[in-house]
């Protein structure tokens, strides 16, 4: 249910933003908007509490940026809020800053590697990404992870490549397990 929120509500503000020519305003305004509500645990916890009605829960939002942010992105708040959504509202705010950026043709990625890259390994990951896919620009997030053995994973989006010597070597298990199996098989 919460992505089928995320993707209506993150569609229509999406569209409103492409029609008005508003894309990187509007993604300005989410972006604040959505870090005001992640350090303000006190709102979210007024926003969902089932002893405030609507129209409260309503009014504080307009209270709180109206007249800071845009009228249409107050009213998409209004609208979430009036659904009983509020609880998707950050879902809704990703799925749009994501599309801003899948339109912008900027790519995420997120690489993980056995052992910390250097500036120059991390620069030369993201040239190879820009050179083999349609992105023009990558907002790039490194991690370390030990287990890897060696090599690392890259994920963008659903797709998901790993070079890491920890799945070669589950994939080799895999396959000579399989060929014990056969030969167990064919035994007389």
């Amino acid at each position: 249910m919460a992505k089928l929120v995320s993707k209506v509500y993150g569609d229509a503000l999406f569209e409103a933003a492409l029609e008005d020519n508003r894309l990187s305003s509007l993604s300005d305004e989410v972006t604040a908007v959505k870090e005001i509500i992640a350090a303000n645990d006190d709102l979210s916890k007024l926003m969902d509490h089932p002893q405030i009605d609507k129209e409260e829960k309503v009014r504080i939002i307009e209270e709180i940026f109206g007249g800071r942010v845009s009228a249409e992105l107050v009213g998409l708040m209004r609208m979430i809020i009036e659904k009983n959504h509020y609880k998707e509202l950050t879902l809704v705010f990703d799925y749009f800053l994501d599309r801003v950026k899948e339109y912008q043709n900027i790519g995420t990625a997120y690489v993980t590697s056995a052992f910390e890259l250097s500036k120059e390994q991390k620069l030369a990951v993201e040239k190879r990404l820009l050179d083999t896919t349609k992105y023009v620009k990558f907002e790039m997030h490194f991690e370390v992870d030990t287990a890897l053995i060696g090599g690392m994973k890259i994920r963008i989006g659903d797709r998901v490549v790993d070079s890491s010597v920890s799945s070669r070597l589950e994939r080799l298990t895999r396959d000579l397990t399989k060929i014990q199996l056969k030969v167990g098989e064919c035994a007389p």
